[in-house]
């Protein structure tokens, strides 16, 4: 391999020793290496030659290093930028983040810690290089889990490609039903901890005087109930990723020890009086928007900056393009294969009809509604009448183009159709029994996570649907 072939890395560094000191870091990798003292220098080699990699301290004498971030990021430029900065600078490099760097270093840094990210951060750059190039002459229509080739679906699977290998904290907004923890399964299976543990914790599931104990386990005795020590969902991930879902509904003194936590790597079971260190990547999600969480004081504010590092977010199913038509046949073949029923397609006017829908419960509902529809009927075709009537009656003309074929609409409105909250309950109850009344077994089967149904179980016995 020629110097011209290996990776180019840019060190921005305007301190004499500490580039010495990466430089000696450097010395005698697989790439070759170029050093400035300036802002204006550095600018002056992306015009003569762009980096694969640019490390860029934040603080340099004649310019800001977000500027010049800013600049690279405006030019069509694929290189990764890794942002130099000291403790006092945190959250200028969260910034940074935000505004499209790959990662940051905290000075001091160890060599090991110089190498593991720029090993990251040049592989990432060539996936994506890699993947840009294959989805320009084929684009994504299925990625990790998730279904769809809308322009905005194409957007998060470059987002989660591109992070997945960080360690840096993902914080995944959405909409209920969008497919949040599919992003973060997706990040983890996508990045260098997949084979650890994936744990995942629904802040909002999970009474508040137990939560503390969820995350960080307890001692026997610590509490009434306590009869054994117990593993919180922090170290059950260690060497992995640990998933807090809905975490605006984290009661605020658990807001302060999760803070602690990401700061030290360190837990402490309730009653236990030993810190232990992991080692997790956080993963957290919510489907408020967080920032208003924040000025109504219900969500610290230097928690939000320390988790809000790299933010994906989802779509809602409505802003998704033609990708409803791509799910639907996806979910329609592999529920009727569960069910051995014969669907194979939508008639034209329901295809019509699930376009003009709103999907207020996104993907999730329209994974409901097939069920629905597969369950209770039968046939080769999916037809306007076995939709429930909100969605049926979403677009009149697909209902006058169904009739025209000799079907009347009004008799579709007069079936003995149950609220689909209704079918829904039998059909988990009837999984739950199945299953001898193990909820996680009966989630595996119903293909959702068993927080979801310890959720519809709460709202059905308090009377919400």
């Amino acid at each position: 391999m020629t110097d011209e072939t290996l990776p180019f890395i840019l060190l921005v560094e305007d301190t004499p020793v500490q580039a010495r000191t990466y430089l000696d870091y450097l010395d005698g990798g697989p790439w070759t290496i170029e050093h400035v003292e300036t802002g204006a220098e550095a600018l002056a080699v992306l015009e003569r030659r762009p980096p694969s990699l640019m490390l860029l301290d934040i603080r340099l004498p004649d310019m800001d290093g977000m500027e010049i971030l800013r600049r690279v990021r405006s030019l069509p430029l694929s290189m990764g930028v890794v942002m130099i900065t000291s403790n006092a600078s945190i959250s200028l490099a969260v910034a940074a983040m935000q505004a499209g760097a790959n990662d940051f270093l905290v000075k001091p840094f160890s060599r090991d810690r110089l190498m593991i990210t720029l090993r990251n951060a040049i592989d990432n750059q060539r996936l994506s290089r890699e993947v840009e190039t294959l989805r320009e002459n084929l684009g994504i229509a299925a990625f990790q889990g998730f279904v769809g080739s809308s322009a905005a679906m194409q957007r998060v699977y470059r987002l989660i490609e591109a992070s997945a290998a960080s360690t840096a904290t993902v914080f995944i907004t959405g909409e209920s039903g969008s497919g949040k923890e599919l992003a973060a399964e997706a990040l983890h299976r996508y990045g260098s901890r997949v084979k650890g543990p994936f744990v995942a914790l629904n802040c909002g599931a999970i009474p508040r005087e137990l939560m503390e104990s969820e995350v960080f386990g307890h001692v026997r005795g610590s509490f009434t109930g306590a009869v054994s020590d117990r593993e919180g969902a922090a170290a059950q991930a260690n060497g992995g990723t640990l998933f807090l879902d809905e975490i605006c509904e984290m009661d605020p003194n658990l807001q302060t020890k999760l803070l602690r936590f990401l700061q030290t790597s360190m837990v402490q079971k309730v009653g236990g009086d030993r810190p232990e260190k992991v080692d997790v990547r956080i993963v957290c999600a919510t489907n408020r928007d967080p920032l208003e969480e924040v000025k109504a004081g219900h969500f610290r504010e230097d928690l939000y900056y320390r988790l809000h590092v790299i933010p994906i977010r989802l779509p809602a199913l409505r802003d998704r393009e033609g990708d409803v038509l791509e799910i639907a046949d996806h979910f329609l073949a592999s529920i009727a294969a569960e069910e051995k029923k014969s669907f194979r397609g939508f008639s034209p006017a329901v295809a019509q009809a699930l376009l003009a829908y709103d999907w207020p419960g996104n993907v999730r509902q329209l994974i409901n509604v097939l069920r629905n529809v597969v369950v209770l009927n039968n046939g080769p075709e999916v037809t306007l009448g076995m939709l429930p009537p909100a969605i049926a009656d979403a677009d009149g003309e697909a209902i006058a183009g169904e009739a025209a074929e000799g079907e009347s609409p009004a008799l579709f409105r007069q079936q003995d159709i149950e609220p689909l909250w209704i079918v829904e309950k039998r059909a988990v109850e009837r999984a739950i029994g199945a299953c001898g009344g193990n909820i996680p077994r009966a989630a595996a089967l119903l293909r959702v996570s068993p927080s979801t149904l310890y959720r519809k179980k709460q709202a059905w016995e308090e009377g919400r649907h």
